[in-house]
């Protein structure tokens, strides 16, 4: 016969695992309240500006935020960063300034780690969709309030497989025209307003990764191009015309690169703008005109150097030098200076700089970019503080105005580098803005 324990066992044994039950609660308890004294992140104050006269339609929150795969943190690319490279001190935070902004649309980039983003977001009470590049481990996602917008169309872009050119006789490759492999993509979906129909603007949402390195700038600007294109033949096929486009995606500061990704003075941002490229920028355009052996197999792998103004060689940066390529040939099928400007075909607008533009008006303090850069006052770009991708493309009859906006990070808040414990879980800042939809006459 086999052992039973005696009753008085039995309730020993159960006082015993009420008791363990007791302080693991206990400890639980105490470790949330202590989060709760130190902030997981740096809150920013939210920039309300003087909304439209006679507005009788709900405003829309959009929030983009690139939140930096765990699979690309390294030590070497971040190395002030410490304890903020772990994942377990970063998904905490990331998860933290998400919800803190309580946005209508989140567009999120480098997305890993859904198993812990996903469950998140359903308490929060969002839907989503996510896609992502071929053997890419992080790709694109776009969220949003259940409870005001339903997804009526998707799609997802592939960049490396898309054509530029239609002329039959060229070959594949040619008319896609691309100079590098990225397997970077796009994530597209046109939001159904569910609520009355008059309080809420229905939207086709946008939100991409795209390919950025210095010395293969003409790749990111055929992407951008692209994009614009592909989200106007979405709404065309679904016959959104009546729809505004919000474009997203999100600002990079990198204190090894003392930059931000996508800058106001770059070429890609003058294509999207519609504004003449600048000499400089035809420059660095022309720099660009290369084949990577990604396209190319027969390009001979190649350790680069880097030269400097005097002439003499040093350790090439790897973010300034062209490595394992070639000088692009005609039938590479790369696009001109004026057919990139022609693929973007439509003028985007910004939605920091139109914001910060309008607080400057009302009197407030804005650090600007151009001021930094030496941009040109009238320039779109110059007036934000940090370099945006939250553009917005207006529908036929209706304008898309800005309402506010948060205030971006302030450089001696990030002078360590980023992601840092207590500022932010990324490398990427956080931008979001309120929009309000109406008839253009308005």
């Amino acid at each position: 016969m086999g052992y039973e324990p005696t009753s008085e066992q039995i309730a020993q044994a159960e006082e015993k695992r009420l008791k363990r039950l007791e302080k693991k609660l206990w400890k639980e308890k105490q470790h949330k309240q202590s989060d709760q004294t130190v902030p997981l992140f740096l809150s920013r104050p939210w920039i309300p500006l003087k909304p439209p006269d006679h507005l009788h339609t709900q405003t829309v929150s959009v929030m983009t935020w690139n939140l930096l795969a765990q699979c690309l943190v390294r030590s070497e690319l971040f190395p002030t960063s410490g304890k903020a490279r772990k994942a377990s001190e970063r998904i905490p935070m990331l998860h933290a300034e998400i919800l803190s902004h309580d946005a209508d649309i989140l567009c999120m980039q480098e997305v890993d780690g859904l198993h812990k983003l996903l469950p998140v977001l359903d308490l929060a009470g969002y839907a989503y969709s996510y896609a992502s590049g071929t053997d890419k481990p992080h790709g694109c996602l776009i969220a949003y309030k259940n409870t005001i917008f339903q997804s009526v169309h998707e799609a997802m872009i592939e960049y490396d497989t898309l054509e530029v050119h239609s002329n039959p006789e060229l070959s594949t490759q040619a008319r896609i025209g691309s100079s590098h492999r990225t397997k970077n993509i796009a994530k597209i979906v046109a939001l159904q307003s569910i609520g009355p129909e008059s309080a809420v603007q229905s939207y086709i949402v946008a939100t991409t990764h795209l390919f950025w390195h210095p010395a293969f700038s003409r790749v990111g600007h055929r992407q951008a191009g692209l994009l614009v294109r592909e989200v106007i033949a979405f709404q065309e096929l679904w016959k959104l015309r009546g729809w505004p486009c919000i474009i997203a995606g999100a600002p990079l500061y990198s204190k090894r690169r003392a930059d931000f990704n996508f800058p106001p003075d770059d070429p890609a941002y003058s294509l999207l703008a519609r504004e003449p490229l600048s000499l400089e920028q035809q420059e660095r355009l022309q720099v660009s005109r290369v084949v990577h052996v990604s396209i190319d197999p027969t390009v001979p792998t190649s350790i680069a150097k880097e030269a400097n103004k005097g002439g003499s060689e040093q350790e090439a940066d790897p973010d300034r030098v062209v490595r394992n390529s070639r000088n692009s040939k005609p039938s590479d099928g790369l696009l001109s200076d004026t057919e990139l400007s022609i693929l973007v075909g439509h003028c985007l607008r910004s939605a920091y700089d139109e914001g910060q533009r309008s607080s400057l008006v009302e009197g407030n303090d804005v650090a600007t970019y151009g001021a930094r850069a030496l941009l040109p006052a009238k320039k779109v770009g110059a007036s934000h503080e940090v370099p945006d991708y939250i553009f917005i493309l207006d529908a036929p009859g209706s304008e898309t105005r800005v309402t506010g906006y948060l205030q971006p990070h302030r450089t001696d808040d990030v002078v360590r580098g980023l992601p840092q414990i207590g500022i932010c879980g990324s490398d990427h800042f956080s931008l979001c803005t309120q929009l309000v939809t109406l008839p253009a006459t308005l």
